[in-house]
């Protein structure tokens, strides 16, 4: 096993792949060593990053004995920017692609959350061979909730904060994106802040790319059946951003997916509940 710290530093590495005529840098973190390796996609708020979304997760699944590589979309992080006029599922999951041709990974287990979890369907369906096991968490393309009106109360303060990248609105946005906002601290608002300020071309870019298509990430709710995979969808009872009735719209259409459901949970379940969920994802990826 690596003895490289798993600190974002430490593990922070970058590719460069190709889009059909476009040339992408990518960044990612690449942490410990094993014979398995899982991948995980992070969500498209402001500032996300995969270190930012899944930095809880990443040790228990190291010391268990897996590779763990955590993939910077285009458009966040250290990653380029881009304006995205088609599907940005599609994108990601391409994009992954050329990262796992890169890194000499012919299969992989892929966790996402939320946009993560979209891309994560958009790849199972493209390149099924390349799937071991997933896992899905406030997203993967189940279609629009039939209860909830859409876009969700979540998602407009996420593209008001786009718009607008202020500690004001990234504290409302937070403070529905989790079920008990009081465990997020000051120094978590600044760093987010930071990272987002950062990076005003990927906000830009963001907001131009949802002018250009406002369907970034369309419904692959007829196509499930094909994604045969075994699949662990967690869902947030409170969440706000992507209503739990999705999530049972994932189940009802794979083959091979079964369901948890936290309650007390927002969008943000690998966050809210690391422990418990560091144990069944460990389970479920062994087992």
């Amino acid at each position: 096993m690596s003895t490289t710290p798993l600190t974002e530093a430490a593990t922070s590495k970058f590719v460069r792949i190709k889009d059909g005529e476009q040339e992408l840098q990518l960044h990612y973190n690449d942490c410990g060593s094993g014979s398995e390796t899982v991948v995980m996609l992070h969500g498209s708020g402001p500032g996300a990053s995969g270190w930012a979304n899944f930095n809880r997760n990443v040790e228990p699944l190291v010391a268990a004995g897996y590779r763990v590589i955590l993939m910077d979309c285009p458009g966040w992080s250290k990653s380029d920017p881009i304006v995205c006029t088609g599907s940005r599922s599609d994108l990601n999951a391409r994009s992954l692609k050329g990262l796992l041709d890169a890194l000499g990974l012919s299969k992989v287990h892929i966790i996402g959350n939320s946009m993560g979890g979209h891309s994560a369907v958009a790849f199972a369906l493209s390149y099924p061979a390349q799937v071991g096991k997933l896992v899905l968490m406030g997203g993967g393309t189940g279609g629009p909730s039939q209860f909830v009106p859409m876009p969700t109360e979540g998602i407009k303060l996420i593209q008001a904060l786009y718009r607008d990248p202020t500690i004001e609105n990234l504290k409302k946005m937070m403070a529905v994106f989790v079920f008990d906002a009081s465990s997020l601290t000051e120094d978590l608002y600044q760093a987010r802040l930071n990272n987002m300020l950062s990076r005003r071309d990927h906000l830009e870019n963001f907001v131009k790319s949802f002018a250009a298509n406002p369907k970034q990430f369309p419904d692959y709710g007829h196509r499930l059946g094909e994604v045969t995979a075994p699949a662990l969808v967690i869902w947030g009872r409170d969440d706000r951003f992507v209503p739990m009735d999705v999530g049972l719209r994932l189940i009802w259409g794979m083959p091979n997916a079964e369901l948890h459901i936290f309650n007390r949970c927002g969008h943000w379940a690998q966050w809210e509940h690391a422990e418990k969920f560091n144990r069944m994802v460990l389970d479920f990826l062994k087992h």
